[in-house]
């Protein structure tokens, strides 16, 4: 079963993207932060990590460039959700494949991780 990584700091958010790609037939790990994140990557090996921009402890830019500096995980393909950092995103295509707008469109979301991990 293919693996997601959720990294959020909304609760919320993290279930209802969990929920929509569980019934895809994904399995769901969530972190709340990047450095939680990072912990979860070492133990779960996902093959798409989705991420939140604004975060305590880490952001998603700083936890993509973590991601990247790893060479065991840095081929994994990472969506960032963001709302008004979006355009930062936008501006790190070798952090992100693909840049997601908050409010998000859950089946926009489910689109663009079949589509990514298809093409990996």
């Amino acid at each position: 079963m293919t693996t997601i990584l959720v990294v959020d700091d909304e609760y919320l958010i993290a279930d209802i993207i969990g929920y929509a790609l569980e019934d895809e037939g994904f399995m769901v790990v969530k972190a709340s932060n990047g450095q939680k994140g990072l912990e979860v990557l070492e133990r779960e090996r996902p093959s798409l990590i989705i991420t939140d921009f604004m975060m305590p402890v880490m952001d998603g830019l700083e936890f993509a460039t973590a991601v990247r500096a790893l060479p065991s995980v840095n081929h994994l393909p990472i969506i960032l959700m963001s709302g008004a950092q979006a355009h930062i995103g936008m501006e790190k295509p070798e952090l992100f494949n693909a840049v997601l707008a908050k409010p998000f469109n859950i089946d926009l979301i489910i689109a663009e991780v079949k589509k990514l991990l298809a093409a990996g």
